[in-house]
């Protein structure tokens, strides 16, 4: 299994903790994000991993080099222009191309305990083209699925309205995760160029009749790294013992 790291991003929720640095390299509890997700991708036996980079992203490389990618292959996956994250998957998608496997999609600024090897299996049970893992948690955007639990569509926090791209009898409002586990088979069927989300890619093919399920994730400890609060909040867990990621 592969897997990509999304660490594309600006950072711009993180200053001033990213003003000399990617929001990857931020650090908490003496470890940098990125470190944080490729290890505890390795202790699930992944090995092999490509990283996207833009802001600061001579930095990154330096880091990876320095560290010997905590014996790992990983590749980095430059991007001039900031693609979001549909456009950043679809131009490394040359290296998740190479193996026929499912391959697993983590943003980098969160953290989490989400048992990856459940996942897939819950992604294989149900032969889906993509699994998000989710949680019934507030947020500012909710994806919304069925009793399958099928995406059927979204709508932004408190709103009533909602993005229906396919009907259901009932819908459940949950909370993504920044965790996706994906079949191959998805990059063929990302007609989107240039910058772009990767959930309206999600969206779209939902509509289609592609499955794409959502896995609950609220038994596991997790926590977005965007803001400089929540670096200390995720700092002060790991300090008094909490569950480590």
């Amino acid at each position: 299994m592969r897997a990509m790291v999304l660490a594309a991003g600006l950072g711009t929720r993180l200053r001033p903790l990213t003003d000399n640095r990617p929001k990857a390299l931020v650090e908490v509890a003496g470890r940098t994000l990125l470190e944080i997700a490729v290890t505890r991708l390795r202790d699930f036996g992944i090995r092999e991993v490509i990283v996207n980079a833009h802001h600061f992203a001579g930095m990154i490389e330096d880091f990876l080099k320095s560290n010997q990618n905590f014996g790992m292959r990983i590749e980095v996956s430059r991007e001039d222009v900031l693609l979001d994250t549909g456009g950043g998957l679809k131009k490394a998608g040359w290296f998740l191309e190479e193996s026929n496997e499912p391959f697993l999609l983590h943003n980098v600024d969160v953290i989490s305990t989400i048992d990856f090897r459940r996942m897939l299996e819950f992604h294989q049970q149900h032969q889906a083209l993509a699994t998000l893992a989710v949680q019934d948690r507030k947020t500012s955007r909710y994806l919304l699925f069925d009793d399958g639990p099928q995406l059927c569509g979204r709508r932004s926090g408190e709103s009533p309205a909602a993005e229906i791209v396919r009907p259901a009898a009932s819908l459940k409002a949950r909370a993504f995760c920044g965790v996706h586990v994906l079949s191959p088979r998805l990059l063929s069927l990302m007609t989107e160029s240039g910058v772009f989300s990767i959930i309206d890619v999600y969206l779209r093919l939902a509509g289609q009749g592609e499955r794409i399920v959502g896995f609950d994730a609220d038994g596991y400890y997790w926590r977005d790294l965007g803001k400089p609060e929540n670096v200390a909040l995720a700092a002060k867990d790991l300090s008094q013992g909490g569950p480590k990621p």
